[in-house]
């Protein structure tokens, strides 16, 4: 099986079929199941608390993407199991575009609000008026501590989400579309 260090860093997502693919929210899910560790089909159902005919179903259009793929294959009872990983370690999206939602920022919210509420929570916004060069310091800084983070990550221990999303807002003239 390939070990972690073997996977490319970044899978870039370019076409619309891996965009569509990753864009659904159960199949998100399926992707978080796959982030550390392979698993099979009944375990991806498990984990995700669906069908197995349903779990399949998603797995083979996250394949057909190239967005997840068998990494090691086993005979249990004649039958063939296949384990099941992602590309890469990350997923780099395009971006957007112009009113477009982020499919990114649409899964941290749906995660954040699938959590337990009584499990400990982080989770602040935060208005800041910054220098062309603070703006830069920032988003390094921020991508440079979710990398740490993320070479510290033990598949051992329980799952934790970080998103984060740093940008200039439309300035109150442009979100109004012109209207004078």
């Amino acid at each position: 099986m390939p070990d972690a260090d073997d996977l490319p860093e970044t899978f870039h997502v370019t076409t619309d079929e891996q965009l569509r693919a990753v864009s659904n929210l159960t199949r998100h899910r399926i992707m978080a199941v796959l982030r550390f560790e392979p698993a099979t089909i009944t375990q991806i159902a498990e984990r995700v608390g669906l069908a197995k005919g349903s779990s399949s179903y998603h797995v083979r259009l996250l394949e057909r993407a190239g967005l997840v793929k068998v990494v090691r294959t086993r005979k249990v009872r004649g039958v063939t199991e296949r384990y099941y990983a992602m590309a890469a370690r990350g997923i780099v999206l395009p971006d957007p575009g112009e009113g477009a939602p982020d499919v990114l920022m649409r899964h941290a919210v749906a995660d954040l609000e699938a959590s337990s509420p009584d499990a400990e929570r982080h989770v602040r916004m935060a208005h800041l008026r910054l220098t062309e060069e603070q703006f830069a310091e920032l988003g390094a800084r921020l991508n440079a501590l979710a990398d740490e983070y993320r070479a510290l990550s033990d598949p051992s221990l329980p799952d934790v989400t970080l998103a984060f999303a740093l940008f200039r807002p439309a300035r109150r003239d442009e979100a109004k579309g012109d209207a004078k």
